[in-house]
């Protein structure tokens, strides 16, 4: 009936409006222009972006559930601060999955290595690693993200492939703010994505662990280095971020 296949455009186009300001406020997030810590409400975001209450506040429940947002019932929203100790967390928890993953295979699936799919992870990883070696941290985040995302739906299930993809958006969180503030960012931009897709091509998993071992052990040392950093007196050059700036300002 014409009454129930409009009532189904306005879920559609409301469900689709959701998921779009959820993504422009992940990006916001990721960049920096939302910085830990940072309240807001869902008229001000609402009046940001033109639209209703309504899909704002659906999309920062999203947000909420998946940990880069905290909700306040009388002060609105604001965005979840992340600790050293929550980074190490992320990494052990996604260098723990990926190893299994891995252990569990003596070798890639055969018939993903010539299949647009992993033309596409290739493409990621060229542009992730040439921005990693650029020092350019926002091109990176974007194409280090669907990098491993890709990726990881060529080897495994989504279920698994969601819960990476939602630890490395968190680890980004983290890491953004402390990154811009670091003189020495493109020392510690990790830009190993193509022997990672090498290693999958030859079907080598072994060398697939090898590789994500490094990584992780490349961000390890980072945060290492971070908390080293804010001690009193110590040499290492790493600063904490301001976190006082407002959405929208100067990264």
């Amino acid at each position: 009936m014409p009454g129930n296949a409009t009532g189904g455009g306005t879920a559609v186009t409301r469900s689709t409006l959701r998921q779009q300001i959820a993504d422009a406020l992940r990006d916001e997030v990721l960049a920096g222009r939302l910085q830990p810590g940072q309240e807001f409400t869902v008229k001000q975001i609402a009046d940001q972006y033109g639209v209703s209450a309504t899909p704002v506040r659906e999309a920062l429940v999203d947000l909420c559930a998946q940990g880069l947002l905290e909700s306040d019932q009388h002060r609105g929203f604001k965005v979840h601060r992340f600790s050293v100790d929550d980074y190490r967390t992320m990494i052990e928890a996604r260098s723990m999955v990926v190893d299994g993953v891995f252990r569990q295979r003596t070798e890639c699936c055969p018939t993903t290595l010539t299949s647009q799919g992993l033309l596409s992870v290739r493409r990621r990883a060229e542009e992730a690693a040439r921005a990693a070696r650029a020092g350019d941290l926002d091109i990176l985040i974007g194409y280090d993200l669907r990098f491993w995302r890709e990726l990881a739906g060529l080897v495994t299930n989504r279920y698994i492939s969601e819960f990476l993809h939602r630890l490395r958006v968190q680890a980004w969180v983290f890491a953004v703010p402390y990154l811009r503030a670091d003189p020495e960012l493109s020392d510690w931009l990790w830009s190993g994505h193509e022997t990672v897709v090498d290693a999958v091509t030859r079907g080598d998993a072994e060398a697939v662990r090898e590789e994500v071992r490094a990584c992780n052990a490349h961000a390890l040392a980072w945060a290492d280095r971070l908390e080293a950093a804010s001690r009193p007196g110590d040499p290492v050059h790493a600063r904490r971020p301001d976190t006082s700036r407002a959405a929208g300002s100067e990264r």
